[in-house]
């Protein structure tokens, strides 16, 4: 049967965009029309040179539905206010967009959905199908075998180079930036909280050994977005919920393995994340009609604050937040730090006045360079 195609432009030719374009070479119902790049089109490896662009009015020409995952919030930011009008469908594999910017855009009227496939995207979708099931989600779990909050440049280079992936993405991963921000969408898109700034951040050895994180969405009155620690545990999502049906068959035995110790609450495991794998599951959704997955929401109450790493000297330069060595990312309520400058705003940006080692980076701390991102940052503060 001969599927409609539907045409594909991909924004970014990094590590996601390489393996979306491969998983779109064999997809009957779409087709990778157009990658937009930031660099020299000569000097782009991995992809086929007659589909790459620097022009966004030839990307926009050559698309139907655009997937952005740059992982750069303020050049995210910069193309999709440019192709915000257009009517587009915009996908993003890109949380460091979504936590900053994204609410904006949502406040437009844009159709933006995160993609299936990163933790938030495979915690959205967990959440529609358990709810399905009659359950009422918690908490939403993200899990991780390992941190670091102050890792060394050589460490980093050298898990870069095994990995085959940029140093500054390495770096967000292991200080905890990248989950920070993964958390803070889930709490906005999701509707849900903070047990404290930061979150909880447990280190576990058995994913049943939960029941302190339902005790303290009980205390908080709402869900939970927080994360664990489980060495060796799999790279993957957790909710943990409620169900008022499965509670009326005690004891029957598929239904009472999944309880935490406790017996507060019922844990439901997606033991992986695929990035851009999944993917095509979200484009095949915008395509059927469906509503957005999972974006930002219209009135965000969490945001990424900057944290210094280390002492910051009056008048040094930051060169950027997310994957430096300066600062790392930790989620907090907007209504208690509305001036901490989000992690993701900072590039190219100058310290004025010196800032001690673990405290928070506020706007009146720092000169940040004028950007789009910027600009419509401080609008989203405004309606605030």
């Amino acid at each position: 049967m001969n599927l409609p195609i539907t045409r594909v432009g991909i924004i970014g030719t990094g590590f996601i965009a390489k393996g979306l374009y491969s998983l779109l070479n064999n997809a009957e119902d779409f087709q990778c029309t157009c990658l937009l790049t930031r660099q020299e089109t000569s000097k782009v490896e991995g992809l086929p040179h007659h589909l790459l662009t620097t022009s966004v009015e030839n990307f926009v020409e050559h698309s139907d539905i655009v997937v952005e995952c740059s992982g750069d919030a303020i050049h995210a930011t910069d193309v999709l206010w440019r192709i915000r009008d257009t009517q587009l469908p915009i996908v993003t594999i890109d949380s460091e967009f979504q936590v900053t910017i994204g609410s904006w855009f949502v406040q437009q009227g844009v159709y933006l959905t995160e993609a299936d496939g990163d933790q938030p995207g495979c915690l959205a979708r967990l959440k529609l199908e358990a709810e399905t099931m009659g359950f009422s989600p918690i908490c939403y779990v993200n899990l991780k075998g390992f941190l670091n909050p102050n890792p060394t440049p050589e460490e980093m280079q050298y898990w870069a180079n095994q990995q085959k992936l940029q140093i500054n993405q390495v770096v967000s991963f292991t200080d905890g930036t990248k989950l920070q921000i993964e958390q803070a969408l889930v709490a906005n898109g999701l509707g849900a909280g903070l047990a404290k700034p930061g979150m909880i951040g447990a280190s576990v050895n058995d994913l049943s050994d939960l029941d302190f994180l339902v005790r303290a969405s009980q205390e908080r009155g709402l869900p939970l977005s927080d994360y664990v620690l489980i060495p060796g545990g799999p790279p993957g999502v957790l909710i943990l919920a409620t169900n008022e049906i499965m509670d009326k068959v005690e004891g029957y035995l598929p239904f009472s393995r999944l309880r935490t110790k406790e017996g507060l609450a019922y844990q439901l495991l997606r033991p992986y994340h695929l990035c851009h794998l999944e993917i095509l599951k979200t484009l095949r959704g915008v395509v059927d009609g469906e509503r957005e997955l999972l974006n930002n929401s219209a009135n965000p109450t969490i945001t990424v604050a900057a944290v210094a790493k280390k002492t910051l000297r009056r008048h040094s330069i930051v060169p950027h937040g997310v994957g430096g060595f300066e600062v790392r990312g930790m989620a907090v309520p907007i209504d208690q730090y509305p001036d901490a400058v989000p992690i993701c705003l900072i590039k190219n940006s100058r310290i004025l006045k010196e800032i001690p080692k673990g405290e928070i980076v506020r706007f009146e701390d720092i000169e940040l360079a004028q950007t789009k991102a910027l600009d419509l940052y401080q609008t989203l503060l405004a309606r605030a």
